[in-house]
Parts: structure tokens; C-alpha cells; sequence
């Protein structure tokens, strides 16, 4: 039986959450998510089970049920802080190792199996960017160089051919990772999707603006070193489609969202010049990072 139950206010998933301390000490994290979210919630929870049994560190499933605000969800409590307001002031390094093992946990994540039928993933993905591309059309607030984001869009849809698709974690950044012991813990996969899993990078524009050092580290440890120039390629376009759909996203959340997101978008096109290189100007390869030393 629960003896305090704090509110959280913090992320974008709109549901209700509650830091609850039963009886003995033990903390947990309760989530309240109302019924219209339309997702899965058992599906949820038993991917979220798959995921925490591989050996992910992360925010564990405990106990799911329904209540009179929709379903709840107990998860295991994770006493660190947020990575966003640590990981930019450590040591170069240890910014890189933790970027190193947060690819790598990435890698574990992906190699969930997928049990059910998945719709093509390059009419799938080229539907999507329809959408986002329209979408920018008929938002009010507009940016320059949008245009080289729609060119690359469209001279670059031949690279989704074949793509392979697993299970996502759905919103990977340094936003939804807890530094726990000196080691990174995930948090937040009520996002979850299936789709390519080059495209989970995405949101590494997140890691790149706050740690750049960090966000290399990540893709390195993903391909343990071994970055395929095809990876760049496809993350231009992903990153694209995100950025245009991210505007007309922060509208309704008020001058300031618009703010960050425009400024996201000016950080995109100067990485990669215009969407005229495929590597962003924040990535360093392996070799470039021998001068770092811990301080």
C-alpha cells in the first residue's frame, strides 16, 4: 500500500505520473495513461518485459491493471538524475563512454524479436513524409532552407528500399536516459514502434545540440567503429522528414517550443551544409577523439 505519491511534470506523453513510496521505502514510478492514447497497453508492457529480461537497463515493468482514469502502470523507480543535465558537463571521455554504451544498449534494444506482420517499410516511411511534407506546407511558420530539406527528401526515397525492421524504443535521446551510478539508464518507451533501425537515430539531434561528443559516441558504439557511409545517408533523410513535422508539432505548444524547434532546424541545415554533405559536422570518428583526456 502506497504511503506518498509525488506528481511528476515532466515530458511530452500526457499522461499522469507519480513518484509512489509504498510501506517499506520502496520507490516506483506510476504512470496513469488515459484510454484515447490508442496504444497497446499490455503489448506494451510485455515488450517492455522482453526488453528489461535482455538485459537493457531501464525503467522495468512491474505491474499493469486498469483504473478509472484508463490504465496504470507501476515501473521500478530509477534514482538518478536526468542525462541532459549531466552528461554536458563531464569530461569529454566520460561523455564519449557513455555515449559508447548508450549505442550499444540501442543495439540490444533492436534485437528484440518482432512476432507480427509489418506493412512494407518504404511505402510505410514515404507515406510518412508525405504527410510531414504537406504538413510544413500548410503550417504558418516557415524557415529557410526547408526547401533543401524537401529536395533531399525526394532525391533520396530510393534509400528506404529493403530497409529491415525491428523494434523501436520510439523517442531515443539523451532526453529519456538517467544517469544511474555513473551508467545510463532508459526510461520512457511508451513510444515504442516497429520500423528500420537506422531511423531510431532520429532524434540524435537532441544528444548533437546538448553533447555532441556524446551523440558521436552513441553511433560509434552502435557499429562498434565501423560507421557505413549508407548510415549517414539515410539518417540525412530521417532527420529531414523529422524536421519538417516538428514545426507544425510545436505550434500548439506556444512561442517557446517554436523557438527551439526553429533553431533545431537552423543547427540541421548548418550540419550538414545546406544538405550538402551526408556526415553532420558534430561527428567524430574514433581517431579524431585521441586528444580527449579525462580531467
Amino acid at each position: 500500500m502506497e504511503i506518498s505519491k509525488e506528481p511528476i511534470d515532466k515530458g511530452w506523453s500526457g499522461d499522469k505520473k507519480y513518484c509512489v513510496t509504498v510501506a517499506d521505502g520502496t520507490k516506483y514510478l506510476l504512470r496513469i495513461i488515459p484510454e484515447e492514447k490508442g496504444i497497446d497497453q499490455k503489448e506494451m508492457f510485455r515488450l517492455q518485459q522482453e526488453v528489461a529480461a535482455s538485459g537493457v537497463p531501464m525503467c522495468r515493468p512491474v505491474e499493469i491493471g486498469r483504473c478509472r482514469e484508463g490504465v496504470y502502470l507501476l515501473q521500478t523507480w530509477v534514482n538518478g538524475k536526468d542525462a541532459k543535465e549531466v552528461v554536458p558537463y563531464l569530461a569529454d571521455s566520460a561523455q564519449y563512454a557513455l555515449g559508447l554504451e548508450a549505442g550499444r544498449i540501442l543495439k540490444k534494444i533492436h534485437s528484440i524479436p518482432v512476432s507480427k506482420d509489418l506493412q512494407n517499410w518504404e511505402e510505410r516511411f514515404c507515406a510518412k513524409m508525405d504527410k510531414k511534407i504537406n504538413m510544413y506546407h500548410e503550417c504558418p511558420i516557415k524557415f529557410d532552407g526547408a526547401d533543401k530539406l524537401i529536395d533531399y527528401i525526394n532525391a533520396n526515397r530510393f534509400l528506404l528500399a529493403g530497409r529491415p525492421q525491428v523494434f523501436q524504443h520510439g523517442d531515443y535521446h539523451i532526453g529519456n536516459m538517467m544517469i544511474e551510478n555513473d551508467k545510463i539508464v532508459i526510461i520512457d518507451f511508451d513510444r515504442y514502434d516497429f520500423g528500420d533501425p537506422w531511423e531510431e537515430f532520429n532524434r540524435i539531434v537532441w544528444c548533437a545540440q546538448a553533447a555532441p561528443i556524446f551523440a558521436s559516441g552513441m553511433v560509434n558504439g552502435y557499429f562498434d567503429g565501423e560507421v557505413p557511409i549508407e548510415f549517414w545517408k539515410l539518417l540525412a533523410l530521417y532527420i529531414s522528414s523529422n524536421m519538417l513535422g516538428s514545426i507544425s508539432w510545436s505550434v500548439p505548444f506556444g512561442d517557446k517550443e517554436i523557438h527551439i524547434m526553429l533553431k533545431q532546424a537552423e543547427d540541421v541545415l548548418a550540419w550538414y551544409h545546406n544538405m550538402q554533405e551526408v556526415i553532420p559536422t558534430w561527428y567524430f570518428k574514433g581517431c579524431d577523439l585521441q586528444h580527449i583526456k579525462a580531467k
